[in-house]
């Protein structure tokens, strides 16, 4: 167990969404957890209590606005205003999964930008500060008018690998054109090249045609994304890097999602093995053979530390961040 931390005005409160990671975060760096219920009314109305005083202080509140997304950005948005009103300092929010991040622009006429709403009120409530992971779009960032601090996830996973040896003879492949910076600053870490599954769906109800930009043949492959929802994408992709040839498919992903039939085509699937975060609490039922999931609270917890300490977190971007520990390494 760590040492309490010497300044008595950082607090961290936890909501529904993942207390576990929250409660690691904090021993990680030396608190206890703030002192507060959440409950519900028998309407399903929202009652937050703290329980201790605030006033003065440095809040940073851990919630992930995943599944029940509505619930807990409502949860995340009364706790804000109850701090607000208790006289905190700064309220900072860490946001390890930001739900309706997806919904970042207007794809069709008469569409919401959803990722934006969100900003807004999180900023009328009285936000100062958000710590987010892997954001869907990282234009998110520019919804905010308060500091965002954007940490990214390919440190964290690339350690894995590198620790069970899994980064020789090995191709990082982005599931679309769309991720190639993450794939490329996975490669980085692993010094492996790059490959891109490039989809094309020839005309309406015929199935995409998946095409490899890059050499995979006789190597393992290693996908990764920032999400995994349904798991349609990345199966389909396994299956097409073993038929170019690839040796063995691992998957890996920030936000395991994993909605629906996720777990299920997963399972099915040539992927060996599919490395994610604790960024949402996965239930028993999704807690698959082919499932490994990997702790944040090591990175959360040296950018609260920081923020804290008005240091720069921009470290944490570019160094491969040791999970088991709360160190980085080169």
């Amino acid at each position: 167990m760590a040492e309490k931390y010497a300044d008595p005005k950082l607090k961290i409160f936890s909501l529904s969404s993942n207390r576990p990671l929250a409660e690691d975060v904090a021993k990680r760096i030396g608190v206890d957890l703030g002192k507060a219920s959440v409950n519900r009314f028998s309407d399903g109305e929202i009652q937050i209590n703290i329980e201790e005083s605030i006033r003065g202080d440095n809040v940073y509140i851990i919630q992930s606005t995943s599944d029940p997304v509505n619930d807990n950005l409502m949860e995340l948005l009364i706790m804000v205003d109850a701090l607000r009103r208790a006289s905190a300092a700064t309220i900072n929010v860490v946001i390890p999964y930001y739900g309706y991040a997806r919904q970042d622009r207007k794809a069709r006429s008469r569409e919401p930008i959803t990722a934006k709403l969100v900003a807004d009120m999180l900023e009328e409530d009285g936000v100062t500060r958000v710590v987010a992971l892997d954001l869907h779009a990282a234009q998110i960032q520019g919804f905010f008018d308060v500091p965002v601090d954007h940490l990214v996830g390919s440190p964290l996973l690339a350690d894995y690998f590198i620790k069970n040896n899994l980064d020789e003879d090995t191709v990082v492949v982005s599931p679309d054109h769309g991720g190639v910076t993450r794939a490329r600053a996975m490669a980085e870490f692993l010094k492996a090249p790059i490959a891109i599954i490039d989809k094309r769906r020839p005309k309406a109800n015929v199935a995409e045609v998946m095409n490899i930009i890059g050499d995979v043949k006789g190597k393992r492959a290693i996908m990764i994304d920032d999400m995994i929802d349904t798991a349609g994408t990345i199966t389909l992709g396994a299956q097409a890097l073993i038929d170019a040839g690839a040796t063995e498919v691992y998957a890996c992903c920030t936000h395991p999602v994993l909605s629906g039939p996720a777990t299920e085509r997963i399972s099915k699937s040539p992927i060996k093995q599919l490395v994610v975060t604790n960024s949402i609490q996965l239930p028993e039922y999704k807690k698959i053979d082919k499932i490994k999931q990997i702790s944040i609270a090591p990175l959360i917890g040296d950018a609260i530390t920081r923020i804290n300490e008005n240091r720069p977190v921009s470290p944490l971007f570019n160094t491969r961040f040791n999970y088991d520990t709360n160190t980085q390494e080169d």
